[in-house]
């Protein structure tokens, strides 16, 4: 029964090893493709309204059975676009429930939105209203820098565990803060 928990811990450390470098592969991949500052040219803030609601299919997180029976899972997206005529779209992903998003459609409450454009690609991202240019390359920089950290940290904890475990297989004294050998 040790034997059995003691693989079963093994194989998910390893799992979080694959977790780890494929976070770290593609943090630092995103970190490349997020646009300068000078990318955006600030649009200003406008007030977007709820105009139809439409499903999306998507892959299902789930594990295990759940995962099997049902491979996908439907999204409902709230579509606003923006009251001034402008053309600016803005999709609001609203859950699982068709009746929440329908709800948000009904009341028709407007939203503030600024839009940053990137007219070297012809297109354009909508942000929170007191969000900018630069507070949103800052936040996508942090963010995929965090993942970055962890991921290497754990990848280097686990690498040592590994190494120190290794040496005490074969006999080896493990040397350390205390310690000689």
């Amino acid at each position: 029964m040790k034997e059995k928990i003691r693989l079963y811990v093994n194989i998910l450390l390893l799992m979080f090893v694959i977790l780890a470098a494929l976070s770290l592969f593609f943090s630092v991949r995103n970190m490349t493709e997020i646009r300068s500052i000078s990318a955006y040219e600030d649009q200003g803030v406008y007030t977007f309204v709820p105009v139809e609601v439409f499903p999306v299919q998507e892959e299902n997180n789930a594990s295990g059975k759940m995962r099997r029976n049902h491979p996908v899972k439907t999204v409902y997206v709230v579509s606003y676009q923006a009251s001034d005529g402008s053309g600016y779209e803005y999709d609001y992903e609203a859950g699982s429930v068709d009746t929440i998003a329908q709800k948000i459609v009904e009341e028709g409450e407007p939203i503030e939105r600024r839009v940053l454009s990137a007219p070297d690609e012809g297109t354009y991202i909508t942000v929170e209203e007191d969000e900018t240019a630069e507070t949103y390359v800052a936040g996508q920089r942090k963010r995929f820098v965090l993942i970055s950290i962890v991921s290497v940290l754990y990848l280097a904890v686990w690498g040592m565990v590994n190494i120190i475990l290794m040496k005490r297989r074969k006999g080896v004294p493990v040397s350390g803060p205390g310690r000689t050998g």
